[in-house]
């Protein structure tokens, strides 16, 4: 699959499982039940036990997941010097890339180089990273990923004062007239999702609510559903 930074084609609202909430056991089982039960991109959280206190996965491991996938491969780079993983992410069949704001001092040369790849850029901002930190590097990315939980865990709960950010995210779009996708991770599930998007994401990471919610299809449909519902365009 070759990622693409257009949205003409895409739904108003993506769903976007973490397959660090899933079971490693069976995990290529998990990656094929949830690309056919809806969702739009899988979510590969990949950390480096320094940039953030756990250590996950890296490119071998994605690209067995790759085999069974449906659908495209974004993954979040919570790793110091993240232009050392580029060639092998590559290599795994990864469509989008999103790296921190924090964590490469050139950002502007790493998400060039991204973009060069062939890889849809992104970019995250953690909990306490302003959202002015983002700004000179807008134009150069598709979708910007707003942490509403500190990274390195899953199943944390979501933090309220995200929501004023993700509006600020918004903000900064509209008055640039950009195109970019707006993501939120952590703590994600039907009790908060329409008040994330109200306050304008379009794009949900999702783990727990859903790999601990089967069937899938059933917890993928009610999140899109929910958040649908936020911006009027429930079915």
């Amino acid at each position: 699959m070759s990622a693409s930074p257009s949205r003409a084609n895409e739904p108003e609202i993506l769903v976007v499982p973490s397959i660090l909430a899933s079971d490693f056991g069976n995990l290529a089982q998990e990656v094929r039940d949830v690309s056919e039960a809806g969702a739009d991109w899988i979510h590969l959280d990949v950390m480096d036990g320094n940039f953030v206190p756990n250590l996950t996965f890296g490119p071998p491991v994605i690209k067995a997941i790759h085999l069974h996938a449906r659908i495209p491969l974004e993954a979040h780079l919570m790793v110091w010097h993240p232009n050392e993983y580029l060639d092998d992410l590559k290599s795994a069949g990864v469509d989008r890339v999103i790296v921190h704001q924090e964590s490469d001092v050139h950002l502007n040369r790493l998400l060039d180089r991204i973009r060069t790849m062939g890889f849809s850029p992104g970019v995250a901002i953690n909990p306490g990273t302003p959202v002015g930190h983002l700004e000179e590097v807008l134009d150069m990315v598709d979708l910007v990923l707003v942490m509403s939980v500190n990274p390195g865990f899953g199943g944390q709960s979501f933090i309220e004062g995200t929501l004023d950010k993700i509006a600020r995210v918004r903000a900064l779009r509209d008055a640039r007239k950009g195109t970019f996708r707006i993501e939120v991770d952590g703590g994600i599930g039907s009790r908060n999702v329409a008040r994330i998007v109200a306050s304008g994401a379009d794009t949900l990471v999702a783990g727990t609510a859903i790999f601990r919610n089967p069937p899938y299809r059933d917890a993928i449909e009610r999140l899109r559903q929910a958040a649908l519902s936020a911006i009027g365009q429930d079915k």
